[in-house]
């Protein structure tokens, strides 16, 4: 399946560590190169404004959803190619999913890591078949990784991890398999 369109879940925060913010921005740019319309929670700030941004200085496409609650909180983009307000956390995650054809997954917070395994757990259920990306910049994940690694090693996985989750250690190795 061709992807023309990336769901990327990451923080409205830009972290400690400058990587994220310069693996965001690479991601943003790698998308309007290749044609792929970015789909995201539509803020301006942190690692969200940082990929939006990247994206539409090199003429991409990108779609921001967020719900009428974080409208202020969020310090919503108001430069998007197309901004949908929806009515909650669910129908954003839901429409997410329904406007992307696969999802990356960024270092990010509370927020992302909901994001991240509800498509994990949706994908299990086969709800959606959408390849799951997960760029680990500068070993942020590592734990989680090694968690999720335990939880096939000890049978409670249906599948491999490797089914579920495609795992990259650069924006450019996520860039290429699009």
């Amino acid at each position: 399946m061709k992807i023309t369109s990336l769901a990327v879940f990451c923080a409205s925060k830009y972290g400690k560590n400058p990587i994220y913010e310069t693996h965001a921005r690479t991601i943003g740019q790698g998308l309007a190169a290749a044609g792929v319309k970015l789909v995201y929670g539509g803020g301006s700030v942190g690692l969200m404004g940082a990929v939006a941004n990247a994206c539409l200085e090199q003429g991409g496409i990108v779609t921001g959803i967020i719900p009428e609650v974080l409208l202020k909180w969020e310090q919503y983009h108001k430069g998007l190619t197309e901004l949908l307000v929806v009515p909650d956390m669910h129908v954003r995650k839901r429409t997410l999913y329904e406007q992307s054809d696969a999802a990356l997954i960024l270092p990010g917070g509370f927020g992302t890591m909901d994001e991240l395994f509800e498509m994990l757990t949706w994908n299990q259920l086969k709800i959606h078949e959408k390849k799951i990306f997960l760029l680990n910049s500068a070993g942020f994940y590592d734990g989680l990784i090694i968690h999720l690694q335990k939880l096939e090693s000890e049978g409670l996985l249906y599948d491999r991890l490797e089914d579920r989750v495609v795992i990259c250690s650069s924006p450019e190795e996520v860039i290429a398999q699009l």
